[in-house]
């Protein structure tokens, strides 16, 4: 090999290495790992090492190319069960409130900086989509209710589609080239088109997959991976929004129980890390530190405006058709995150030279970096405080074991928080369906195996077996009891996901 092509590869293998093991200081720090990244990058840029890089063109193209990943892996792991009650409220929010969050944004950064309308609409628009590595990456580390994740973690997988096609619209020209009838009539064909491909690449792949008989286990992964590419060029190629079709592909697969589902889940969770640490680092490598102390005063006025006025108002009104409490309400608001995909939808303008655009990309990646530091830090003090955590609630441990692959199981685990009622009773009392058991007690850091008349305390960490067709019984049952004890039927509690 060439001794540059060496140096690159050494470089690379270091900055991955670090960013890998950056992911467990970050986590005990409770600093997000996406900051991290960003903090690499900039140190091996221009103020750092000296590596100096302006390919805006390049960014692009590789942030969305790690966005496909980042949202495929999304769709992949979100069950059908737990999204579909949340379906409607999560397409409310990608729609109607990133409509609201980029009028609202653009009026206040119009007022309040001066700026003419098409590039405060813009700051807007690059800020309505709220980031789905941020998302996932910060709610996964959290106990809260399931259809509370579902919601988040849905919009964010959901409203990249109209967000891009926004920052499109008024990036191309000073004029829209049609009326604004048109411009809102391919809004919904992009999105309606788009959910199409992705829904038709979906079933393609659950059939496809299902009767193949593939010679290595490995190659299954890869093969519905490639199927959610195939339905983002599908669908870019038809002139419709690839990041819908992609996140709509990953949910059908994800849900099909295809052969070797924990290696598929396995294999896309460390391709997702992969993306988000190079999209991470190459964007910190992109900015130019010298020029963001000018940006700090307007991220701040439109980060409040985001924080304050533009997510809460788009909430609410997302929210009018659905019951969904206020203070639930109050948590989507503060938990709206933003991280690589405003700067990602930033480098659009910036490659199209629109005036102004390069201190929108200032902007925003200082905002990022402030309100990123702000939300995430204090997402589970606000949980806390607003009463929608769920210490009880039951989470997926994912495993690749071939008996659980042959009777199509899944492996939970339950932790016994103080206050919880499930202290103090007994594993038969759980009265768990059949096809449902608990396997493993872990008790002041020893494992056994419970019996029936094994009886439950603070603390204990539990882990269980059920079938597909169990599992969401299971988990109400689990919720039920934890609630109101033993004796749960008895009063009318069984273990729905609500929000009261």
């Amino acid at each position: 090999m060439t001794p540059g092509l060496d140096l690159a590869l050494l470089l690379g293998a270091a900055v991955l290495l670090v960013a890998v093991g950056a992911v467990r200081f970050s986590t005990r720090l409770g600093v997000p790992s996406l900051l991290v990244y960003l903090a690499l990058g900039v140190a091996i840029g221009e103020a750092g090492l000296g590596i100096r890089f302006d390919d805006v063109e390049l960014t692009r193209v590789l942030g969305f190319c790690a966005l496909i990943v980042i949202i495929a892996e999304g769709g992949l792991s979100a069950r059908w069960s737990t999204l579909r009650p949340v379906l409607g409220m999560a397409a409310a929010l990608s729609t109607v409130g990133v409509v609201v969050s980029i009028a609202v944004v653009g009026l206040v950064v119009h007022l309040a900086l001066g700026l003419d309308w098409r590039l405060a609409l813009l700051y807007g628009a690059v800020l309505s989509s709220t980031d789905a590595a941020a998302v996932f990456a910060t709610l996964r580390r959290l106990r809260l209710p399931p259809r509370l994740v579902a919601t988040l973690e849905a919009e964010s997988g959901m409203n990249d589609a109209p967000a891009v096609i926004v920052v499109v619209l008024l990036s191309r020209s000073t004029e829209l080239a049609h009326p604004w009838w048109f411009e809102v009539l391919l809004v919904g064909y992009e999105l309606g088109v788009g959910a199409a491909v992705g829904v038709a690449a979906g079933i393609t792949g659950r059939y496809a997959l299902r009767r193949a008989a593939l010679p290595s286990a490995g190659l299954y992964p890869i093969a519905v991976v490639g199927f959610t590419v195939l339905a983002y060029a599908a669908g870019s190629v038809l002139h419709a929004s690839g990041f819908l079709a992609v996140y709509v592909a990953g949910v059908l697969l994800g849900n099909a129980r295809l052969p070797h589902r924990q290696a598929i889940l396995g294999f896309a969770d460390g391709l997702a890390w992969l993306a988000q640490i190079g999209l991470f680092v190459l964007l910190g490598l992109l900015v130019s530190p010298g020029r963001l102390p000018a940006a700090v005063l307007p991220a701040v006025v439109t980060g409040l405006a985001l924080l304050l006025l533009a997510r809460p108002l788009s909430v609410a009104v997302s929210a009018l058709p659905f019951r969904f409490p206020r203070r639930e309400q109050l948590f989507l608001s503060w938990a709206g995150l933003r991280g690589a995909v405003p700067i990602v939808l930033a480098t659009i303008p910036l490659s199209l030279r629109v005036p102004g655009a390069d201190r929108l990309f200032d902007a925003v990646f200082v905002l990022v970096v402030i309100f990123t530091l702000l939300q995430a830090g204090t997402l589970a003090p606000a949980a806390r405080r607003l009463g929608v955590t769920a210490p009880a609630e039951a989470a997926e441990v994912r495993v690749e074991t071939a008996p659980l692959e042959r009777m199509r199981a899944d492996l939970l685990q339950l932790e016994v928080p103080p206050g919880s009622r499930l202290s103090g009773v007994h594993v038969d009392e759980l009265r768990l369906p059949v096809g449902a058991s608990v396997t493993l007690v872990l008790r002041d850091g020893a494992g056994f195996v419970p019996g029936p008349d094994t009886r439950l305390k603070v603390g204990d960490s539990l882990l269980i077996v059920a079938t597909a067709e169990t599992r969401d019984e299971a988990e109400r049952r689990l919720r039920a009891v934890s609630r109101r004890g033993r004796l749960a039927r008895w009063f009318g509690e069984y273990g729905e996901d609500r929000g009261d």
